[in-house]
């Protein structure tokens, strides 16, 4: 799981950061509203994490923009804020959930659970390139009406690339996203996975140049 914080109080970024890497989640840190906009724009992430209050572009902002996309990843903010009424703009603005400073970190953890447990159509089921298809909920790939077997870190970066189909992907993004940034991945590892890749989906060239 990947996710974005957006938070200008470094301490607290680098805290949450840390803490979310300790239970298995890779993360990606911004403290300017503009650049974490413009992550969640074009990365891909399973949860993120925004501050309210934010240097160049205000919290609830970015959310507005995110999900005017038609970009659906949870979202919990974070703020000093915890008047009803704060709590009912941030929802409306398109929030998933809504913690006021100070928070416990397990407090967070929790709610990160229960975001993940809602059955919700907020996350795409199925994605499709012409006729390779991939059913998310069920960890199925097919070529067809023919299924295809993959390893798990094969399986992440196919739901990686079909994701992100049309975009330019560095090396580094992919690492990133299956291995996670402080793994010690070289890159004739990614090669030698996307290999593999390549001969069990010959049609992989349409979402991999």
């Amino acid at each position: 799981m990947k996710v974005l914080i957006i938070e200008d109080e470094t301490k607290l970024a680098n805290a949450l950061s840390r803490g979310l890497r300790q239970e298995s989640y890779a993360t990606e840190v911004y403290n300017d509203g503009e650049d974490g906009l413009a992550a969640a724009l074009h990365d891909e992430y399973d949860l993120m994490i925004i501050d309210r209050m934010l240097p160049g572009k205000e919290g609830l902002e970015i959310i507005r923009e995110v999900r005017s996309k038609g970009i659906r990843t949870p979202v919990i903010v974070l703020t000093a804020k915890g008047q009803i009424r704060n709590r009912v703009e941030g929802l409306d603005a398109g929030a998933d959930d809504y913690m006021v400073k100070p928070f416990s970190f397990e407090e967070l953890l929790a709610r990160i659970r229960a975001l993940f447990r809602r059955p919700s159509d907020a996350v795409d089921t199925v994605l499709k390139v012409g006729d390779l298809t991939m059913n998310t909920s069920r960890s199925e790939v097919r070529r067809g009406k023919k299924r295809i077997k993959l390893t798990s870190t094969e399986y992440a970066l196919l739901e990686y690339l079909m994701r992100n189909q049309g975009r330019t992907i560095s090396k580094d993004k992919l690492i990133g996203h299956v291995w996670d940034f402080d793994a010690d991945i070289l890159p004739n590892t990614v090669e030698a996975h996307v290999g593999s890749l390549r001969r069990k989906i010959d049609k992989l060239r349409l979402i991999l140049h």
